[in-house]
């Protein structure tokens, strides 16, 4: 007689092979993306050197967040869940993402692109909650989750915002961007604005919903890292790569990570046992 435990456990092994695999690929390519995207630095010459001296170290360390971040993600995510290689993976993920967020708002807010600012934000917004959750006793909140909570519904407001903004302008645009990314800003805010929400008022969670938590809030983070290399940088890559479909692989990858971490997360017993640090 056939084992479905059996042909369960071996099917959920060759996806993870898989993905293993698109993720090696999207951390080989965010490095190579990531050097040549740091060959563009384009400051006037006659500038002081100071000015070339901060614009380097903010450049630097801005695509070097990036690119040890969409690395360093896409390795935690082949290693299960609590393991000593995924919590090693996904501090130098925590640093690296939040080293990048940090730089982009400021650097947005100097450029004029409100965009960018609030995908910075959020960005960091993201890190920073799930980064908390597996930090946080179970079943336990704190000031934080409060304050949390109330910039994920300002960024949702400011999203909003910015779609009501495009639609009354003659260009239909943002700061010379089209309004779609505030679609999605906007509805994930709000999203995870009614996560903290339901934290809070249940006085903190645990087990399988800890680590669903956790889980989706750092995958869209990395899908925002992914998607700003791989398809807002996309002209760094050589012409025969941008005119296949693999970068939009690439980017949307993460998405697929989440998709398959979080029904087994939901849906297996493996989770359900106890918390599990992340």
């Amino acid at each position: 007689m056939t084992n479905p435990f059996g042909r369960r456990r071996l099917g959920a092994g060759l996806a993870l092979r898989a993905l293993s695999l698109i993720a090696l690929t999207m951390g080989v390519f965010a490095l190579c993306g990531g050097a040549a995207l740091a060959d563009t630095l384009d400051v006037d010459p006659d500038a002081p050197a100071w000015v070339h001296a901060v614009a380097n170290t903010v450049l630097y360390l801005h695509i070097g967040g990036g690119g040890v971040g969409l690395l360093s993600g896409a390795t935690a995510l082949t290693f299960r869940k609590g393991e000593r290689l995924h919590r090693m993976a996904g501090t130098v993920f925590f640093i690296a993402i939040l080293t990048m967020s940090g730089i982009a708002a400021p650097v947005a807010v100097l450029m004029g692109d409100r965009v960018n600012v609030v995908a910075g934000i959020f960005t960091f917004y993201l890190v920073l909650t799930a980064w908390a959750t597996v930090r946080r006793k179970e079943r336990s909140i704190g000031r934080f989750e409060v304050g949390a909570f109330f910039v994920a519904l300002c960024i949702a407001a400011v999203g909003v915002t910015f779609i009501l903004q495009a639609a009354a302008s003659p260009t239909g645009t943002i700061d010379g961007q089209p309004p779609q990314a505030n679609y999605m800003f906007a509805g994930i805010a709000a999203l995870a604005a009614a996560g903290d929400l339901h934290v809070i008022l249940r006085r903190g969670i645990s087990g399988a919903q800890r680590i669903a938590r956790h889980l989706w809030r750092m995958c869209f983070a990395l899908f925002v890292a992914s998607g700003s290399l791989f398809l807002g940088q996309a002209q760094v890559f050589p012409e025969s790569v941008r005119e296949s479909p693999l970068l939009i692989v690439l980017a949307l990858a993460p998405l697929v990570f989440l998709i398959f971490w979080l029904l087994r997360v939901q849906f297996t017993s493996t989770f359900k046992r106890g918390s599990t640090a992340s």
